[in-house]
């Protein structure tokens, strides 16, 4: 079915999709404005909740850019060298709007307000397969140290003034 020809993004939209997020056992959820998977960009909204994991990770076959911008709360937004060590911090949603990340970096998040909204932009189509290629340093998402590693990432963030 093709997209409708305008899609507002408001309030009430919004608001469903934090319920939405809070909801999901993965504390999270995605607002798709293409219509398919094969769409070429993928353009969403990214709506998590504190809490939800995002094990780092890079796009690089197929290399593919990724930029988003927050719209609603706070995350800090890192990237790493090979070996795991933070190169990058950068709150969005307060030092930055977004970022524009090249393929074959590695990046991650977290989450510091009760929830954010994230406008995203990348090239299609997607496939579980190869859509990421995920740090081997790093756990994976719902293994046991996934939490204590997300809360070191979070705590390694200085608070705002």
């Amino acid at each position: 079915m093709p997209p409708a020809p305008l899609q507002v993004i408001d309030s009430a939209l919004v608001a469903s999709l934090i319920e939405r997020a809070r909801q999901s056992p993965r504390l999270r959820t995605n607002h798709n404005f293409h219509s398919s998977m094969d769409d070429n960009p993928h353009r969403f909204l990214n709506v998590m909740v504190r809490g939800t994991y995002i094990a780092p990770h890079r796009h690089r076959d197929p290399p593919k850019s990724e930029s988003f911008l927050v719209l609603e709360g706070e995350l800090a937004f890192f990237t790493f060298d090979d070996a795991g060590q933070i190169t990058t911090t950068l709150i969005l949603g307060r030092d930055a709007l977004g970022v524009d990340i090249q393929p074959g970096v590695w990046h991650t998040l977290a989450v510091l307000t009760p929830h954010v909204v994230c406008f995203e932009v990348k090239p299609g189509p997607y496939s579980a397969a190869n859509d990421k290629d995920f740090a081997p340093w790093a756990p994976r998402e719902g293994e046991p140290n996934a939490r204590a590693y997300l809360d070191s990432l979070a705590s390694s963030v200085t608070p705002p003034p």
